[in-house]
C-alpha cells in the first residue's frame, strides 16, 4: 500500500471516548492523526517495515489528557529551584516553613528575596491544632530578619512574608487595601504579614519580575512533568497585563510571548489554549473594558498554528476562595460573614452591576468567558450574567463556563445548561482541602463542594483541571477523587452522592475538555481523523480498583503523532 502507520497499538484496551464510550483493542496513527480504530485486523495492513508497533499488553490506550485549568508558567516557577517547595507532605508545620526558610537564607546572598510556595493551613500542626492561628510574620522573622520573604499559599490567593519584607514594600498600619482584597492586622492594628486576593498586588508590584530566560525554564519545566503524566493539551487560564503583578508575573502578557516562542521552536510538547486576563484579581468594569478593547484593537491574538497555541477566551474573577472566606456565599460562614464579589462597588448591588458590566461587555465582543467564581451566591451571579448578556447580544455557541465552580446551586446549574455553558472544576482541589474546608462552611457544605454528579445530571458540560500549582496536575488522582469522592488527609468520604463513574470522569478530561477548547471536532476521543494524541496506562484502567489508579504508571505519551514520553523504551 501507499501510505503505511507510524505507529501501531496491538492487544489492550483502547477506550476511544467516542459517544458510545466504546472500547477497541488496536489503533494506528499515520502522520499525526488517527488512521483506524478497531482489531487486529483493523490494522494489520497499515503495518509496514518502518511502523512501531507496540504490543500494549493489555494496557489501556486513552485520548491524550487535557487538564483544561493549569497555570504552566506559574508551576514552573513555584517548583524548586526556582522557588521552595512548601507544600504538603514537604512542610507539616510553621516549624518546618521557618526551618526551609533559614536553609535557603544561608544559600544566598545578603538582602535577596526569598520565595516559596504551596503553603497550606489545612496541613500545618499548629494552625490544625488552634484553627484561630494562622502564618505570621514573626514566624519568619527570627530566621530571616535581614532577607526578605514572600510565600505563596497553595491556593494562589494568600501571600504570607516577613517583617523585612513588609518594611521594603511599605505596608504598615495606615495601608489601604486594594478593592477585594485585605491586608490582614492583629489585635493592635498591625499587618501580620498575611495579605488575601487582590491585596497581594502590592507585594508582587515589588518584587523583581520574572526574566524571559526564568519564564522558558519554568514553562520547559511544566512541560517536561505533563509528557510524564501523559497530559497533551492545557488551558493556561489567565495570561495578560492582569498576570503583571500575580506571582513575579508569572500570569503576564510577556508569558504569551514566550509561548509562542517555544512553539516556533519546536518545543511546545502540549496544545495550549489561553484566556486572556486584561485585569487582575480585583477591578473595576471601567479598567476591565478599557484594558480589553486595548487588546483587541491591538491585534494580539493572531497565532500562527491554532491547533498548538490558541486563544480562546477571556478571565475575570468573580471572588475569592472558602478558605480566605473570601467566596461569596449565601449563607454565613461558621463565625460569620458571607464574604463578597472583588470588584469595585461599596454595595452588593453595585457589585453586582460591575460584575454584569463586565461579563456584557466581554461577551459582546465576541470572547469566550471563564469566570474564576466559587461561593454559591455569586455562582448563582455568573450565571444570570451570562444568560443577561447572551439575551442582549446574541451569538451562537459562546461556551463561556464558570471556573471552579465549588458551590453551584440548583439555580445556576438549569441558567448553565439551558444556554450550553460550562463549569471547571478541580477534583484534585476537592482532594486537598475536603476536610479543612468543614471548619468555614461545616460539614454539609463541605460535603457538597464541587457537585459533579449534579451538574452532570442537570446537563452542563463539566471540564476538569487541576489548577496547578494549586494541585499537581496528576489526572489520575482527579479520576478517582470523582469516582470515590475520599480526601487526602483522612481518607474520609465527602459527599458521596456527588460521586460520578469512571467513563464520565475520564469524559471530564478529555473530550469535555476539548469541548471547553471549541476543538472536540478534531481531539479528544480516539476516532479515524482525529489528531494523535495519546496516553497509555500501564494495567486495565477500566477494570482497576478506584483506589489504585493514582499509582498506575503513564508509559507512553504522544502528541500530534509525536512520542513525547517514553517509558517503554528506557
Amino acid at each position: 500500500m501507499d501510505t503505511y502507520a507510524d505507529l501501531v497499538f496491538l492487544g489492550g484496551q483502547v477506550v476511544t471516548v467516542d459517544a458510545e464510550f466504546s472500547v477497541a483493542s488496536a489503533l494506528a496513527v499515520t502522520g499525526g492523526v488517527i488512521s483506524a480504530v478497531g482489531g487486529r485486523d483493523d490494522v494489520a495492513p497499515l503495518v509496514g517495515p518502518d511502523t512501531r508497533v507496540v504490543d500494549l499488553r493489555g494496557a489501556t490506550l486513552l485520548p491524550g489528557i487535557n487538564d483544561s485549568h493549569l497555570h504552566g508558567c506559574a508551576f514552573g516557577m513555584a517548583t524548586p529551584p526556582l522557588s521552595l517547595d512548601l507544600g504538603h507532605p514537604t512542610v507539616s508545620s510553621l516549624a518546618d516553613v521557618a526551618e526551609a526558610v533559614q536553609e535557603a537564607v544561608g544559600q544566598v546572598p545578603g538582602g535577596q528575596w526569598i520565595t516559596g510556595h504551596g503553603w497550606d493551613p489545612g496541613f500545618l500542626d499548629e494552625c490544625v491544632t488552634d484553627p484561630s492561628r494562622q502564618p505570621s510574620r514573626r514566624d519568619l522573622d527570627a530566621v530571616s530578619p535581614d532577607h526578605p520573604v514572600v510565600l505563596y499559599s497553595f491556593s494562589g490567593h494568600a501571600t504570607w512574608v516577613n517583617s523585612k519584607a513588609l518594611e521594603l514594600i511599605g505596608i504598615d498600619r495606615h495601608t489601604v487595601a486594594p478593592p477585594g482584597g485585605a491586608i490582614v492586622v492583629d489585635d493592635a492594628g498591625e499587618p501580620t504579614g498575611l495579605l488575601h486576593e487582590g491585596a497581594q498586588a502590592l507585594v508582587q508590584n515589588a518584587l523583581p519580575p520574572l526574566s524571559r530566560q526564568e519564564r522558558t525554564d519554568a514553562i520547559r519545566s511544566t512541560l517536561a512533568t505533563l509528557a510524564r503524566l501523559g497530559v497533551t493539551s492545557y488551558t493556561e487560564p489567565g495570561l495578560g497585563p492582569g498576570g503583571d503583578g500575580i506571582m513575579r508575573g508569572a500570569l503576564g502578557a510577556q508569558t504569551l510571548d514566550v509561548y509562542r516562542q517555544l512553539l516556533a521552536e519546536g518545543e511546545l510538547t502540549a496544545r495550549v489554549g489561553v484566556l486572556v486576563l486584561p485585569t487582575g484579581m480585583a477591578s473595576t468594569a471601567e479598567e476591565f473594558a478599557r484594558t480589553l478593547t486595548a487588546l483587541d484593537d491591538s491585534g494580539a491574538s493572531g497565532d500562527a498554528d491554532p491547533r498548538r497555541l490558541a486563544i480562546h477566551g477571556v478571565k475575570i474573577f468573580a471572588d475569592g476562595i472558602v478558605p480566605n472566606k473570601t467566596a461569596w456565599m449565601h449563607e454565613p460562614y461558621v463565625g460569620g460573614g458571607c464574604g463578597s464579589l472583588c470588584v469595585g462597588g461599596e454595595t452588593d448591588a453595585e457589585r453586582i452591576a460591575e460584575i454584569d458590566a463586565m461579563i456584557r461587555h466581554a461577551h459582546a465582543a465576541g470572547h469566550q468567558l471563564g469566570v474564576h467564581v466559587t461561593g454559591d451566591r455569586a455562582c448563582d451571579s455568573v450565571a444570570d450574567a451570562f444568560a443577561a448578556a447572551a439575551a442582549e447580544h446574541p451569538r451562537p455557541d459562546a461556551r463561556h463556563y464558570v471556573i471552579h465552580g465549588d458551590f453551584l446551586t440548583a439555580h445556576s446549574m438549569k441558567v448553565l445548561a439551558a444556554h450550553g455553558f460550562g463549569v471547571n472544576m478541580n477534583p484534585t482541589i476537592k482532594w486537598t482541602v475536603a476536610d479543612m474546608e468543614e471548619e468555614f462552611v461545616g460539614a454539609e457544605r463541605a460535603a457538597y463542594a464541587w457537585p459533579y454528579r449534579d451538574a452532570i445530571d442537570a446537563g452542563v458540560r463539566v471540564a476538569s483541571g487541576s489548577d496547578a500549582p494549586v494541585t499537581y496536575p496528576d489526572w489520575r488522582q482527579g479520576v478517582a477523587t470523582m469516582v470515590l469522592r475520599e480526601s487526602k488527609a483522612a481518607g474520609r468520604v465527602s459527599g458521596p452522592e456527588q460521586r460520578i463513574g469512571l467513563a464520565e470522569a475520564i469524559r471530564t478530561y478529555t473530550i469535555d475538555a476539548a469541548w471547553q477548547d471549541f476543538a472536540d471536532d478534531w481531539k479528544g476521543s480516539l476516532e479515524p481523523g482525529k489528531v494523535a494524541d495519546l496516553c497509555v496506562l500501564d494495567g486495565d484502567l477500566l477494570g482497576a480498583d478506584p483506589h489504585d489508579i493514582p499509582q498506575m504508571p503513564v508509559v507512553l505519551t504522544v502528541m500530534d503523532g509525536q512520542v513525547v514520553h517514553d517509558a517503554l523504551r528506557d
